[in-house]
């Protein structure tokens, strides 16, 4: 395209037509002017600048359908759009594929591409990725409104026991719903705490008590303040399977796996303790209780529930397995090199103590970690040198991949907290916008925003009233187009 200037335009036959091929139309998008062919537009004749060229047949009534203004003095097409996205979509025309200019939103971008009726085949796949996932962070801020709007809301036609089962369920699982809800979170991270350091005191041997047949055993104390939380994360867990909603993933989750696995040595130790002795030896009995004893540290990962940093940190580490992949590549082959090189270098030395490969290999993995507990040492100068080389490698292999990793704990820790103060944002003006309708009470309207939204399954299409630059328009099934210039924020 080229800046419009004196343009001649090939004059209308008498029955309204003109040859596409020879036409030059003037478009003004947000003031500025642009002049296309008709030969360029033709090659993509369903996009909405190539049904300019056939427009001024159908009289006003189509031309004003595809543009919001027209000067038939200056035979000039207005539209109210946003020129710097505008700019980028026509070099489909030119070049076949389109490029995003850095600092426009992607979602904006979709909206005019849908606008200009141009397919998002033709955007470039570096663009598409970042339209996925600013369209996978939408869907997630809707998400997290339609929930806070299910627990506002409140179904008349519900049983007593529907809305008493939902009513547990965010007592428990949803602590920031209610001052109550907030209380017994922190009691359940109390109880966590208090039976770990339990299980840590009661390994202490001046605390230990001895049993008629002079075995070691807990203090009764902390035996009893142990079955007190046990029988707090029993209750717990029994009261959120009963009120979930979806109980066979309620049970699949791997958090609910963790608490289970935290509850049940309890009763098995305790089931083997009376019952045991009558099926096996009482050696056999003990051995049995004392390895179940040590299963008690899998509710430390109960933490996770009610840590977002750990929560974080796990999230972090899934998004990491190519990079932890690499890192235990780069030590497995760093490992093998090196002890098969320690090995071959220390044979000649008589009092050597690399008696095999498989043994250097443990050599090799504390050399190369920096661990260094002296078990097991080169004592040859070459078999030095080849332990130096090998602690270099391992500090350069180890250190190699931690950086995408602490990238990926940064990116969604801060994601989070976006996302989390996006959430709010759409809340507060939802709740603004209907102070100022009619209702005079927003909790009703929230109630009733709540109602409305589980009959779609995103927003409803009253959330889109809100006079705001960031609203969501990209989930509401009806197609939004706007109507004055704007940049996303």
């Amino acid at each position: 395209f080229e800046m419009a200037g004196d343009s001649s335009f090939p004059d209308v036959d008498n029955d309204g037509s003109e040859k596409n091929e020879d036409t030059v139309i003037v478009v003004n998008v947000g003031g500025v002017k642009q002049v296309f062919y008709g030969d360029s537009l033709n090659q993509y004749p369903e996009t909405r600048l190539a049904e300019l060229l056939n427009c001024l047949s159908g009289g006003y009534d189509s031309i004003f359908s595809l543009c919001d203004d027209y000067d038939p003095g200056k035979r000039e097409f207005y539209f109210d759009r946003d020129p710097d996205a505008f700019k980028c979509i026509v070099d489909v025309y030119y070049f076949g594929e389109i490029h995003m200019k850095k600092g426009i939103c992607p979602i904006c971008f979709k909206n005019e591409m849908e606008f200009w009726k141009v397919d998002l085949k033709f955007l470039d796949d570096c663009c598409k990725t970042h339209l996925t996932e600013k369209k996978e962070e939408l869907e997630e801020i809707a998400r997290r409104v339609q929930l806070i709007l299910d627990d506002l809301g409140v179904d008349a036609s519900e049983s007593r026991g529907k809305r008493c089962q939902k009513y547990i369920w965010k007592f428990l699982e949803k602590p920031e719903s209610s001052y109550p809800a907030r209380v017994i979170a922190v009691l359940s991270f109390l109880f966590i705490l208090i039976s770990s350091i339990v299980m840590c005191v009661g390994t202490i041997p001046d605390l230990q008590i001895v049993d008629a047949e002079g075995n070691r055993m807990e203090h009764p104390t902390l035996d009893n303040i142990e079955t007190a939380c046990i029988v707090w994360f029993t209750m717990e867990y029994v009261l959120r399977l009963i009120s979930s909603p979806n109980k066979l993933h309620f049970v699949l989750s791997f958090m609910n796996i963790v608490d289970v696995l935290a509850i049940l040595p309890f009763y098995v130790s305790l089931t083997l303790t009376h019952l045991g002795a009558k099926l096996m030896e009482l050696s056999n009995v003990q051995q049995a209780v004392q390895a179940l004893r040590i299963m008690r540290i899998a509710r430390i990962f109960k933490l996770a529930r009610h840590s977002s940093g750990l929560q974080t940190l796990t999230y972090a580490l899934k998004r990491s397995f190519k990079e932890l992949g690499l890192l235990l590549m780069y030590l497995a082959v760093g490992i093998f090199v090196f002890s098969a090189l320690g090995y071959t270098m220390e044979q000649s030395h008589p009092e050597t103590l690399f008696k095999s490969i498989p043994q250097s290999f443990w050599w090799a993995i504390i050399t190369m970690t920096t661990v260094g507990y002296g078990d097991i040492y080169p004592k040859t100068t070459l078999g030095k040198l080849n332990a130096a080389i090998s602690f270099l490698c391992g500090v350069i292999a180890i250190a190699l991949p931690i950086h995408p990793i602490i990238n990926n704990f940064v990116r969604y820790y801060n994601k989070q907290r976006v996302l989390e103060t996006a959430a709010k944002h759409e809340l507060e003006l939802m709740e603004l916008n209907s102070a100022d309708g009619k209702a005079t009470n927003s909790k009703n309207e929230l109630e009733d925003l709540a109602r409305e939204g589980k009959e779609a399954p995103f927003y409803n299409s009253r959330l889109k009233v809100s006079h705001s630059d960031t609203f969501i328009h990209l989930l509401s099934e009806e197609k939004h187009y706007r109507t004055r210039l704007q940049s996303c924020k």
